[in-house]
Formats: C-alpha cells, structure tokens, sequence
C-alpha cells in the first residue's frame, strides 16, 4: 500500500480529492480567499471615496498594466521562439524530421498512460480507506470484482456458448467458492467476523487442509467455473496457479512443486488421463478437489457441489488485502486474458471464428500470430464480413499475414505489443505501423524506461566495452532488450526461490551498481524510433503460440534406452509462425531407432506443443557452434563502427559467411565429413 499511499498524494496536488474543481492543473480556492473577496466588495464605495480624493492612486494601476502587457509581449515572444527554435534546429538535423511525425501520437500515448496510472493510483487509495470488513475494502482482484458489479449488475460479464452470465451472477458465483475455500481454511463468519474464529471452525477438531496465502492450482478447460474459482480464491486469501491443462507426469508435477501448490482442483474429463498420476499427487500431501459432479476415485471431493451449498453474501475485504503491492497473487505457467464482457471458448475454431464474432457482438479479441494465419489462410465466408469488431490485440503477428489480415478483414485496428509475465517492461504498437511491436520514443521511455545494448549470439553474454560496461546498438542493429529495476519497475523473480531470476538480472549496464531485467529477447529499432521482435535468445523457442523449452524436451527424450546424446532446437518453417521443434539423435549402438516407442514417450511425458516436429539421425553433435564463429571471425574481423556505417560486420562479410557452409568448416579444418549423416557431423 506503500505506492497507493505515494500516489494519492499526487493525486491531491492534481485536484483528484473530492473537493477539488475538474480538470488538471486548476488551482485550488481557499475558503480565507472567498472572505478577502467579500470585505473588498463590501468597501467599493470607500475606494471610491478615496480615488476622487486622492486622484493620484490612479497612476498605479495605469503603471501596473502597461508592467502586464510588457510581459505578455516578452511571454508572447518566447513562445515563438520555442515554436521556431525546432524547425531551426531540424535544418541543422534532417534526420529527425522523421520521427517528429509521430510527436503528436506519442503525446497522446502519454497522456492516456499517466491519466489511467493517476486512476489506478486513486482506485487503490479508495480502497485503502474503505472499511476493511466490507467487500470494498482492500485493493484486490476481489475488491475490483466486487466494485463492478455494484456500478453495473446487469450487465453482461461472460458469454460462454448458451449461456451468459452477468457482473451480479460472477459476483454471486464467486462468494459461494471463496466461501468453500474459506471453509477448508477452517474460517468460520462469527458475530464479529474476524479472523479469532478462524481456529474453530475446523471439521470436526481436524487441522484445516489450507492456511491464509496457500496456493491452489487450477487444472481446468476454459469454462465459466474456472473463472468463478479463480475469484473465489482471491477473495479467500489464497493464491491461484494457473496449470496448463496439456500438462502430466513430470511437468505437471515441476509446476505443483515450483508455486508450492497445497490443494490441486482438476476437471473430471482429465482423470483419466491422471491416473498414473495420483499417487505422486497424493504424496506431495495435496488437497484434491474435482470441478464437477462425475464419478471420480475416492478421496477426491466435488468442489462445484461443495460451493453450491454457500451462502452467496459478500466476504469480508481484509480477506483478500495484500498487505504490501508486492505481495504474490496468481502463478501463471502459460498466457491467459480477462476483459469486461468475455466470451469464452473451450476450443478455437478458425472455421467458426467470425460467426462467434457475429453471433456475440464481439468487439475486440485477444491473438497470437498464429491464431491470426489460420484465420487468413481459412476460405472466404460470409460470416467473415458485417462483424463488429474493431481493434485485434496480441503479439507475434507477422507483417505478411498482418497486411492480409487487415486487407481482408478490416477495418479493424490492429494493437501489437510486447510483454512478458514476469517482466517489468512491455510496448505497445499505437501508432499501427506494420510489423512493429512498438515505439522507442523519448518520451515513451521516459515514462517506461529500457534499452537494447549489444548481444554476442556465441557466448550468449552482452557485449561490454573496455570500462565493463554494456554499448547501445545503434539503429537497425538487432539488441537485446533490457530494462531498469528499480521501485517502480521491480523483478520479482520466479518461484522456487531467488536464485531462479539470477539469471535475468544484468549489473553494471551503464553505470557501476545499476541493475537491468535481462528480457532475453532480440529487438531491432530503425532510424524513425520502431521496434520489431527479431529473435530469442537462451535456450527455449515459441510454437503454436507456447514457449517450448529446449532442455526439458531434451531431458525427456534422454531417458529412453537407445538414445546416446540429444540436441533439441528451433527451425522456422514456411508459412508457419515462431518455430517447429527438431531433435538431433545419436543412437546408442548397437540400437536402432524405435519410432513407435520414441512417439509413446514423448506423448506421455511432453505437452504437445513441445513434441519435436522434426528428427535428425546423427553419428556425433558439436556442442558448440564457437569453432565455427571462431574461424568467421578469423576471416572477418569486425571492424570500428563509424559514424557514417552502420555498426557490425561488412556486407560482404555477412555474403561470405552465409555461403560458408558447415561442411566446408570441417573441411578447412583437415576434418572428413559424414555424407551419410548430412553436412556438419563427422563419423563415430
């Protein structure tokens, strides 16, 4: 509450308090100058008295006018001095005309920030100040839940197929769960409804399965229900792991662990998928429940029955209050969205899409960039004309399918941005340019501050200058993303402990003690101040939308019998979006490949967006692609950056070098090649 506290402050010197006029930067009146202003009035005709008797008295106000046009003139003349001082100065810099074009929207961009961060800042102090035994009290994901469904009751909150459910229903809804959450905390409502009878309210003497700040993880489909149980535990003090639902075996059990999950609430659909995995769950002590009515083994209890039997009255606000804005709120493995009314799907359908937009009323969706390639390279229908919607949000678009999206779909605006869960930096693309992620204004970074500063793809490291510290790239020249912690923009790492995020923290950037958010991620900045998504770094890829990690799959493919050493990695596909799993083998002798139990393991120890979509059979991996940039740069060294080049390797250099192939690197180097087993490998 440290922050909301902070900027309520700003909000009063604004005139956000109650009592202060519309409007920013009106000054506020005193009640001691309604009382000057009313005895001045009350001795007009004294002053009057005194002007005929002293004519005198005149000569200063007189003086006191010609004194204000004088500094009106000066103030006049300033003005068009600062208005003609950036075309002056833009003769001398031509260069910058470009990016002057698009002052007017990153001004508004700003604007419409620092009005939504001044609205957030007054929301969180209302709270604070509100009665914490009532629902709005406490600045929560509850409070806010609760706060809109007493403006707006009736209206739509979520569409899901048939059914519609309104703010009032989710509110209701979502009382009845937070109240089984509140149950199996052994929370019971006295007299006084405070936390003494929280003790006395256990089954029958027993210890409550869940404390205050537990963590439940949520494996369910897209349903209403999932919505509902993730309000309830905000409003009954627990946190929610959001638990892919592709996930079992290993995986699914690293995520129970790494958020530190008490209770699991699965979908009856997925036990029996689960099976093998419930006594692992049932060893790690944790509280089942199951989303629905169907039969399931014993020991698993019906959740949705549970809560139907509560009450569906308001809890109290200090349930659900953090007590600092640092506090932890959900664990996300994967990418979810929320907005105001919702329609929800259990599974995309790109032949289905546009009739569901039509049909609902839809208005704005949520996309990845593959999302948006199945739609276009769908046939044309009728349903795909006469929608509503008009702006598509996400991330991952590419600029060909992005012009064919907009050209057979429009009009409709297109917002690309960039974020990630854990970071403490996104962009938005508001001006619309295609293909970008975003802008890299003055302003812009200003109010969100980051850099791209040179990356070295070999060592995996940033590029640091004689002194130790990191060097910008300059426009047009791919870097890596990374962005000041600090108060305002904290890293709060993962979970399993502080020594996870160690690895995206850089220190020493640009100054000795200064500390960045290492993104991980590639972007390029071109002349006019445009950011574009160039590559990852590190060792994960996207698919199908999913970040894929190259040392879990690798990990799993390890274990099978016949297989010596694996190399797991991404390649673009054409047509297709980010990029498509390939596992090079070396098989053990004297095995041979087993296709068939290669394909049973991986389906049931990997979700299947990480399953390879490619095998590459190999008598030997080069772990390491550093004798290769090695020679390159034997051949090719880099040379100064100029003022007048661009920084990196000669054009030319980079010609030679895509044509050097990996087989004529082990030629040069007295190495016989493998033609069996393709170019780049060597015989066992």
């Amino acid at each position: 509450m440290h922050r909301a506290e902070r900027g309520g402050g700003e909000g009063r010197e604004f005139g956000a308090a109650p009592h202060a006029p519309p409007g920013l930067g009106s000054p506020p009146v005193e009640k001691g100058e309604g009382r000057v202003l009313a005895h001045a009035r009350s001795r007009e005709g004294e002053v009057s008295e005194q002007k005929r008797a002293a004519p005198v008295f005149e000569r200063e106000p007189r003086g006191r006018a010609r004194d204000q046009g004088t500094m009106a003139a000066l103030l006049l003349l300033l003005l068009l001095l600062l208005l003609l001082l950036p075309p002056l100065l833009l003769l001398r810099k031509p260069h910058l005309w470009p990016g002057l074009r698009w002052l007017p929207a990153d001004l508004a961009f700003a604007v419409r920030a620092l009005r939504c961060k001044r609205a957030l800042r007054a929301r969180a102090l209302a709270a604070a100040a509100a009665d914490p035994r009532g629902p709005e009290g406490g600045c929560s994901l509850a409070w806010r839940l609760a706060e809109l469904a007493r403006q707006r009751p009736a209206h739509i909150f979520l569409v899901h197929g048939p059914r519609s459910f309104s703010y009032a229903e989710a509110e209701r809804e979502s009382n009845r769960a937070a109240r089984a959450f509140l149950r199996a905390r052994g929370w019971g409502a006295g007299p006084s409804g405070g936390a003494e009878t929280e003790q006395a309210a256990g089954v029958a003497g027993a210890a409550a399965p869940l404390a205050p700040g537990d963590t439940v993880a949520l494996l369910l489909p897209a349903c209403p229900e999932f919505l509902w149980l993730w309000f309830g535990l905000a409003k009954a003090g627990l946190r929610t792991a959001f638990v892919p639902a592709a996930l079992r075996r290993g995986p699914l059990l690293h995520c129970l662990r790494s958020c530190g999950a008490r209770a699991l609430v699965l979908a009856p659909e997925f036990l029996e998928s689960l099976e093998p995995d419930l006594p692992a769950l049932r060893a790690m002590g944790l509280c089942l429940w199951a989303a629905g009515p169907e039969a399931h083994p014993a020991g698993i209890r019906d959740l949705l029955a549970e809560a139907s039997a509560e009450a569906d009255g308001p809890v109290p606000g200090y349930l659900s209050a953090p007590q600092s804005i640092m506090d932890t709120c959900l664990y996300i493995f994967t990418s979810g969205t929320t907005g105001a009314t919702v329609v929800l799907k259990s599974k995309f359908s790109a032949s289905q899409f546009w009739e569901d937009c039509q049909q609902h009323g839809v208005t704005v969706f949520q996309y990845i960039g593959e999302l948006c390639r199945y739609l276009v390279n769908q046939p044309p229908s009728t349903a795909e004309h006469g929608h509503k919607v008009r702006l598509a949000v996400g991330s991952g678009l590419r600029p060909d399918t992005w012009e064919r999206f907009v050209r057979r779909f429009g009009p409709l605006r297109v917002l690309e941005t960039y974020g990630l869960t854990e970071g403490n930096v996104a962009t938005f693309n508001y001006t619309g340019q295609l293909g970008a992620v975003g802008r890299a204004s003055w302003l812009y970074k200003h109010v969100f501050p980051f850099s791209l500063i040179r990356y070295d793809v070999t060592t995996g490291e940033p590029i640091r200058d004689t002194q130790g510290h990191c060097v910008a790239t300059c426009p047009g020249e791919p870097g890596l993303l990374v962005a000041p912690v600090s108060q305002q923009s904290p890293f709060l790492g993962y979970a399993g402990g502080p020594e996870l995020g160690q690895g995206k923290l850089l220190k020493g950037v640009f100054q000795a003690g200064d500390v960045f958010f290492n993104t991980g991620d590639l972007l390029v900045c071109d002349d006019q101040g445009f950011l574009r998504f160039h590559d990852r770094t590190g060792d994960t890829f996207r698919w199908k939308g999913e970040n894929v990690a190259t040392t879990e799959v690798a990990e799993a493919l390890e274990s099978l019998d016949f297989l010596q050493e694996v190399n797991v990695y991404g390649v673009t596909v054409p047509g297709h979006e980010g990029r498509a799993g390939m596992a090079a083998l070396v098989l053990r002798p004297p095995h041979s490949l087993d296709l068939v139990q290669l394909y049973a393991h991986v389906s049931e120890n990997l979700p299947p967006y990480a399953w390879p979509r490619f095998l590459r059979l190999q008598g030997r991996i080069c772990l390491s692609s550093a004798p290769f940039d090695a020679l390159l740069r034997s051949l090719w060294p880099r040379r100064r950056p100029s003022s007048s080049r661009r920084c990196g390797w000669q054009r030319r250099a980079l010609t030679q070098a895509h044509c050097l192939t990996p087989s004529m690197f082990w030629t040069s180097l007295g190495v016989p090649t493998c033609p069996s087993h393709g170019p780049g490998t060597v015989p066992s």
